[in-house]
Order: structure tokens, then sequence, then C-alpha cells
């Protein structure tokens, strides 16, 4: 059967693999819709530390089950359409042991450092399975990212009373973005797209900031009252971001960081000191996955707008590289894999 692998920095490449076959305990999933995530950008772009090279694509993951083993419960049945919790941690490190399993040391996503699911067929533990009877496959493979800002909302620990201003409305951003909103909390959106501020909008948020158009530091002045939002989530994984976070959030606020910033960041540390911040990391997700479910069945959140593209397996390599050459001009590309053999 087919795969798409990321052979080195700047290369993918369709290759022949064997179809798996699951031992006791694990599920063989049909694969229908995969989306590339901005690891995926990363680690094409060659700025991804984390990623091994050649591996199989893909973590986040709409399918259905194809067949079950012994050992797996009986909720689960063939043509039933699930996600994937694509990480798998050591159990034993320092984040282990501290029950945040998602900072794991160790940590092997799949698709990063092992690998993912950008081919028909896969095998998994029945444990990283999560079903919905209502959701599309489509639908189901943005449960991973926007968890990916559950989860930062979380860290921030995003309330009702909180202003809260999201700096990048790709899918992660909207997932933070989307889990204030549900929070109760008013939320700017800061990019540099107006169509994604428009998704934005769609999502819940109160105010849009396009910073190609208007100054940052005046915009939220004016929407905050002169104070600053009380959280401001970094999405996009840029110096100049990563300081204007520090730079525009409240005295005693909170910031949070999903992006990598890909460079070192010089900061005026008496911002730090002075507003007494909260700075805080977030990596990956953890129980979030049923929460951004029912969130999505819910309904309220534009799926289809944040759908960039949908390509074959066959046209996915050139559609990260189309990625790559405008990273601003997508939030989300999705591989069909419906129609691949095996």
């Amino acid at each position: 059967m087919k795969a798409l692998l990321l052979t080195e920095p700047g290369k993918t490449e369709v290759r022949e693999i064997a179809p798996p076959v699951p031992k006791p305990g694990e599920v063989l999933l049909r694969v229908g819709v995969v989306g590339f995530c901005g690891g995926d950008l990363n680690g094409f772009r060659g700025t991804f530390a984390l990623q091994e090279y050649p591996n199989v694509l893909g973590h986040e993951i709409g399918a259905a089950v194809e067949a079950v083993t012994p050992g797996v419960p009986e909720r689960f049945r063939p043509g039933q359409r699930v996600t994937v919790f694509p990480y798998k941690n050591c159990g034993q490190c320092i984040s282990c042991r501290r029950g945040r399993p998602n900072a794991c040391i160790d940590n092997r996503t799949m698709g990063v450092r092992r690998p993912g699911a950008m081919t028909p067929l896969v095998a998994v533990p029945w444990q990283t399975l999560y079903a919905s009877a209502s959701l599309s496959l489509e639908t189901l493979a943005l449960v991973e990212p926007l968890s990916v800002g559950f989860h930062a909302a979380d860290r921030g620990r995003i309330a009702a009373a909180d202003t809260v201003a999201v700096i990048g409305c790709g899918i992660v951003g909207m997932g933070a973005l989307y889990a204030a909103v549900r929070r109760g909390a008013r939320v700017i959106a800061v990019d540099i797209d107006d169509k994604k501020l428009e998704l934005a909008r769609q999502a819940g948020a109160v105010h849009g900031i396009n910073t190609t158009k208007t100054d940052l530091h005046t915009a939220l002045a004016e929407f905050t009252d002169g104070i600053g939002p009380d959280v401001i989530v970094e999405a996009v994984g840029n110096p100049a971001t990563f300081r204007a976070a520090v730079d525009e959030v409240a005295f005693t606020g909170r910031v949070v960081y999903i992006g990598y910033a890909k460079k070192l960041v010089e900061y005026d540390s008496r911002m730090f000191v002075q507003k007494e911040l909260d700075v805080l990391g977030s990596r990956n997700c953890q129980g979030d996955f049923p929460a951004v479910i029912e969130a999505l069945e819910a309904g309220g959140f534009p799926v289809n707008g944040v759908i960039s593209r949908v390509v074959t397996l066959d046209d996915a390599g050139a559609a990260l590289a189309a990625w790559s050459e405008n990273p601003g001009g997508y939030t989300k590309i999705l591989v069909d894999l419906s129609g691949e053999k095996t």
C-alpha cells in the first residue's frame, strides 16, 4: 500500500509499504482523512528538532474501524468512525510521574518519532481511539490540532471573567480561541489575514485585529480600556509575537506559548518582573479529546471554513511544499485517502 514519507528536509516521497498486522489489543483502521500539522511543515523545512527522517507523516486522523482483535472492548466495531490520540509517552520520566504525559521527555508522536497515518491502513492500541457517531471523517481529523489549542486554554486557566487575545488564527490558535469562547471569555483574535479573522469571529471572537493594517498595542489598548488582555495565547511561533505577548498582556496576566519561535528571542526582562507575569509553555494535549469532540458535536465551530484544501495522497507532497512557500495562505490542508487501495 502507498504511504507519504518525509525523507529529508524539503523532500517527500510516496512509497509502497507493507500493510500492518494488528496485535492482540490493537484495532486496524481504514484511514479516510489526515491533516497536515504545523509540525509537518517545520519538519519539511528542517526546523523541527524532534522530526526523524525518513518517516511516514500524519497524526491528525479521521478513520473507520476496519477490524478488531482479541482484547478490544466490544464498543469498538467495524465501520465505526474514530480519531486517534497520536502521542506515546514513556511513563517513567519526571513529566509522566507528575501526571503530565503530554510533556514526556521521550514523547513519540505519530509521524514525528514513529510512523504516522498518511497511508490507507494503520494498527493502533484501542486505548488511543475516540469515537463519534455524528462527526465526519474530515471533522474528526481536526480534533487533534484543536485539542492542542484547548490544552493551551487550560494552561492559561482561562475563565469567564477574562479578556483573552489569541495571536495567530491557524487551526491550533482557533482551538485556543474556541476553548476560550466556550469558557465564557471575551476573545480578541489577532492575525495578518482578514479571512482567518472572519473565521475567528464565526467561532465567537468579539474583535479582530489585522496587524498589517492596525497597530497591535493601540487596538488592544482600545479594546481593554488601556489595561491589556488578561491572557495572551501565542500560536504563531515568531520572535516578534513572542515579545508582543509579554509586552501587551496586562499586569499580573498570563502568557501561553504554543508555537516554537525557531530563533532565539530577546526580551526586556523588566516586563516579567514588574508585571509579575505567569509565562507558560503548552505542549501537545492531555485529556482534551473528549471536550473537543463534544464541542464539535454541539456545532458552532466553522469546520468547513478552516479546511483550506483537500488533496489526494499522490498530491500531498506538492501541497506540503506549497504550504511551505505560502504558510499564511492556509489554515488546514487535508489529505483524502478514501480512494486508496490496499
